[in-house]
Formats: structure tokens, sequence, C-alpha cells
């Protein structure tokens, strides 16, 4: 039995180690990118921003979108119903720098609600936009967030650019901080190899031409998930997903167990039917994990309670929460970059990264 948990140690640890050095590349990669100026790339913009509910920051975040650092672009907002409680909050912004439209879609029948959004506003835009920007309103962009997400096109071979979101707790609490450190696991899978990125649907830059030619309209229809949907096709097509750090944006605010669970839940399995590939491989890394570390210390706890050796268990142990700890802490370090307006925050949660990185895996 003992030998049998050593094997499977070492495999958790060899994945932990290859896990690590993937760390490294990511920071090594949001340090170039953040560094490199930004090229004269700004042509004009349709900004889709699909809302439903007033959340924690709705009208600081709608403000952002109203006052980007950016030439020619219009927000596109769309509602499913008309009397949103968002819709009365929007309009009481002003919005004299940027066009901006309101549009109703009506409940969904084949789709998804937020993807039935999408189809819809998509038939809405200005004729001279050359870039479709989609973009989730519980992030907050920062006023070059436009600019820095669809300055990667520049170059013609990029068809799509993407960031991510990084979760800020407001007040704390384990439940808010656990699905930081949750989430921080999948911001840092993106990275150089645009062959193996995704894009995210809360921060996505695509040419226009790219979207039309690929149908992706019609590809959304039946589908309950917008940013996969278009990362399948994307794939399909053979064309590169560029990861664009410098649109790291923070997503501020609390969430209590029950919306933690569904959240997670939620990702997991809309992760299975999308892309089953990661979801198996997730399935098998985070059980063998599981089963290593926690199931070793219920083996540590029982074994000194039977006076037995428990000194080469603690020090496995203690290896694999070391590989952890330090991939979290030098995720956490270089999210500094592109969040700097946030470090007071985010110093605040450095040691829910560290320590709770297990029970996220395990979550």
């Amino acid at each position: 039995m003992i030998y049998l948990y050593y094997f499977l140690a070492a495999l958790s640890a060899w994945f932990g180690f290859q896990s690590l050095l993937s760390g490294f590349r990511y920071v090594r990669y949001v340090r170039r990118e953040t560094s490199e100026p930004l090229p004269e790339f700004t042509p004009a913009v349709s900004v889709i921003a699909p809302s439903r509910g007033v959340e924690h920051g709705l009208a600081h975040n709608f403000r952002a979108l109203l006052t980007q650092d950016y030439p020619k672009y219009e927000v596109v907002f769309v509602f499913d119903r008309a009397d949103d409680p968002a819709v009365d909050l929007l309009r009481e912004i002003p919005k004299d720098h940027v066009n901006t439209r309101l549009i109703f879609s009506g409940a969904a029948t084949d789709s998804g609600q937020k993807v039935h959004n999408l189809r819809v506003a998509v038939n809405e835009i200005d004729a001279e936009s050359e870039v479709l920007v989609f973009v989730d309103t519980d992030a907050t962009p920062g006023q070059l967030w436009l600019r820095k997400l669809v300055a990667p096109l520049a170059d013609p071979s990029i068809a799509l650019s993407t960031g991510y979101r990084w979760f800020v707790p407001l007040k704390g609490g384990l439940s808010s901080r656990l699905r930081s450190v949750w989430n921080a696991s999948v911001a840092s899978a993106l990275g150089e190899d645009r062959h193996k990125n995704f894009c995210w649907g809360g921060s996505t830059a695509i040419r226009r031409r790219v979207f039309e030619q690929l149908n992706i309209r019609e590809r959304w229809r039946g589908s309950v998930s917008d940013d996969f949907t278009m990362t399948n096709v994307i794939k399909e097509a053979g064309l590169p997903i560029h990861f664009t750090p410098n649109c790291l944006v923070a997503s501020v605010g609390d969430c209590g167990p029950r919306e933690l669970f569904e959240f997670t839940t939620r990702q997991i399995q809309i992760t299975r039917v999308y892309a089953s590939h990661l979801w198996l491989a997730l399935l098998l890394g985070s059980s063998l994990f599981a089963i290593v570390f926690f199931g070793g210390i219920v083996l540590l706890i029982a074994r000194a309670a039977l006076g037995l050796s428990y000194l080469w268990l603690l020090l496995v142990l203690c290896f694999l929460f070391v590989l952890g700890a330090i991939k979290a802490f030098i995720r956490w370090r270089v999210i500094n970059i592109p969040l700097a307006l946030y470090r007071q925050e985010l110093r605040r949660d450095l040691l829910a990264q560290v320590f709770l990185w297990p029970v996220a895996s395990l979550l």
C-alpha cells in the first residue's frame, strides 16, 4: 500500500514540476508582452456588452467602457428585456465621448441567453467597424484596455486577441478568496503558444472579416458558451489565438459558498461539453493530486497514531505543497504588472493564493 502511494506521489510530483516550469514560462511571457510598445493600430471598433442585473461596481464598469482612450468606437449594450434594472443605471451615465446604443433581444429560445443576446447584437453594429470586441460588464477595464486588446491585430496573421479575468476580493472571506485562487490557475493556462490558447468572452477582439467568414454567429446557434464555441471554430480554421496579458482585467467583488460552488460547477460542466479533452486532463490531474495530497495527510495521521514512521511521507507532502506554492507566488507577483491599480487588494490576497491552492484543486 505504501509503495503504491509513493508511486502515485512521484507521478504527482512530476506533474507539479512541469506545472511549475509552465509558471516560469507564463511569467516571462507576461513581462515581455507588457513591456513592449503598442503598435499604432486603431481601426473602427464595435464593443458588444451583454448585461443582466445590477452587480457591485456595475456603474463604474459602464463608465470605464464609455471612456476608453480610443479614437473611434461604439458600445452596443444588449439586454434581454427593457425592465432590467441595469438599463436605468446605464441611462443615468453621461455618454458624451462615444456612440452607444441599447438593444433588447428578448428571451432566448434556441441558445443560452448570453449567446442569444450576442447573436442579436452583431446584426446591429456599425457598418464601418472592422473589429468586433466582446466584453463582460462584471469586468473593470482600464482606460487603455480597448487599445491594448485591439493592438495585436496589427499583425495580419492574428485573427483574434483575448485577455482574461482575475477575481479581486473586495471584503475578503474564504469563498471569495477561494474563487480567486481557483480561477487563477485557469488564467495562467494562457500564454505564448497561440494554438493552445482559448478566447475568453469577457475580453476578446476579432476581425469582423474573420467573424463573418467563419460564420460564428450561426455557429453560436444552439450553444450556451460563446467563448468555447468561438474557440472551437477558430481552432477548426487553424487560426492562432493571441493572449494579451495587458488585458488581464480585474473582476472586483465577493461571493458566498453557494455562488462559489455554482460558478466552479458551471465552468467545469461547460468545459466537459465543449472541450472534453481539457475536462478529462483536469479530472485526472486533480484526482491524482487529491488522492496523493489529501490522502497522504490521512495516511500520515494514521501512521502517527499507530506509532509508525512518517518522516518520508511528511517530506513528500511538503515537497508537493512547495511546488504549488512557488507557482502560485510567481503567478501572483507577475499579475501585479497588468493589475498595478489593484496592488493593495492583491497584497491582501497573497496568503490565500499561496496556501489555498490545494483546496482549489480539490474543489
